[in-house]
């Protein structure tokens, strides 16, 4: 055999065992009899979410549905895929290759937790801390669910997510209530905008008219606020902090409220968007820790915490009458 050959032979056996390396051959899923909460083998794909959605429906199996992008396929073209929680992690966890581009699908009507997507693009907002932003915004919101709902949470209840790039700061947060879930995502939708009316307002009282210094009054007793005013002005204020730029110099929220419609994709723990390298991995900030579980590993734990419909009873029913 020439040296030529020998090098060519050589080059393919460590192209295939990288091959092997990286999307390795894994068992088959099998419920265990000491799991006997385990489904059985369900993996089917719809081309259609619609048909995926309406065969999980009707599955005797405790099914869900999860859409997938492939490197092969144009951007945005998915696949839907419906299995049990246990058989995706089975394959999810083994075979990364063929499964790095996976949405978990909120369903619409489906009992589920509150969750945020937060992002801001880091160029144009240099002055920003987004670890400080997301302190913050968790801190505020535990407030809020005391107040409206009397539930008492912290940092530690908050799955926070990271896939951050030099470009990009973007976190998922996945609130993990005790003994609470939302009806649905609608209503996870309605508290949000509700909570986080004062920056709505700050931002469209930004967009609609330029900043203006008040002049002073000439009676210095008329420059009273009401309290309930004052109190609105101080809530916006304290909210300032949500306002970002985008690359071409306008401003949003930091988070961003179009992720509660029907039927949504929610990127899962550990995939990246398709043609992108940032995977969603637990945040250095984070400080939720999942309960301890001897038949599942940490990172199983970490990814059934994060699933937004994984919940089992739903105690926030009441809506206020100004939704």
């Amino acid at each position: 055999m020439t040296s030529v050959k020998w090098q060519n032979r050589l080059k393919a056996l460590e192209q295939r065992a990288l091959s092997f390396r990286d999307t390795p051959i894994c068992n088959a899923y099998k419920p265990r009899l000491s799991r006997p909460w385990q489904p059985s083998s369900v993996w089917r794909i719809f081309p259609r979410q619609s048909a995926a959605i309406i065969a999980s429906q009707h599955c005797k199996q405790d099914v869900h549905v999860f859409a997938l992008e492939k490197e092969s396929t144009d951007a945005g073209q998915r696949v839907y895929l419906m299995t049990s929680y246990s058989e995706l992690w089975h394959y999810y966890s083994s075979h990364r290759q063929s499964l790095m581009h996976c949405y978990e699908v909120i369903p619409e009507g489906a009992v589920c937790k509150l969750y945020f997507d937060l992002e801001f693009h880091k160029a144009s907002n240099t002055h920003l801390d987004g670890k400080k932003m997301v302190a913050l915004l968790i801190q505020y919101v535990c407030e809020k669910l005391a107040e409206t709902y009397d539930l008492q949470c912290s940092a530690e209840h908050v799955l926070n997510l990271d896939s951050s790039t030099a470009e990009k700061f973007s976190r998922h947060l996945i609130f993990l209530l005790p003994n609470s879930t939302f009806r649905d995502n609608r209503h996870v939708g309605r508290f949000i905008h509700d909570i986080l009316k004062p920056a709505l307002n700050s931002l469209q009282n930004c967009t609609e008219a330029p900043e203006t210094t008040p002049s002073p009054s000439e009676d210095d007793g008329d420059q009273s606020e009401e309290p309930q005013a004052k109190r609105r002005k101080d809530e916006e204020d304290d909210l300032s902090f949500l306002i970002v730029k985008t690359n071409d110099g306008k401003k949003q929220l930091f988070v961003d409220l179009g992720v509660y419609t029907k039927n949504r994709n929610f990127r899962l723990y550990k995939s990246s968007k398709l043609g992108k390298n940032a995977a969603f991995t637990v945040a250095e900030d984070n400080t939720f820790v999942p309960k301890p579980d001897k038949h599942t590993t940490e990172e199983e734990r970490i990814f059934l915490a994060s699933l937004i419909t994984n919940v089992r009873r739903i105690l926030l029913e009441h809506i206020k009458a100004c939704w």
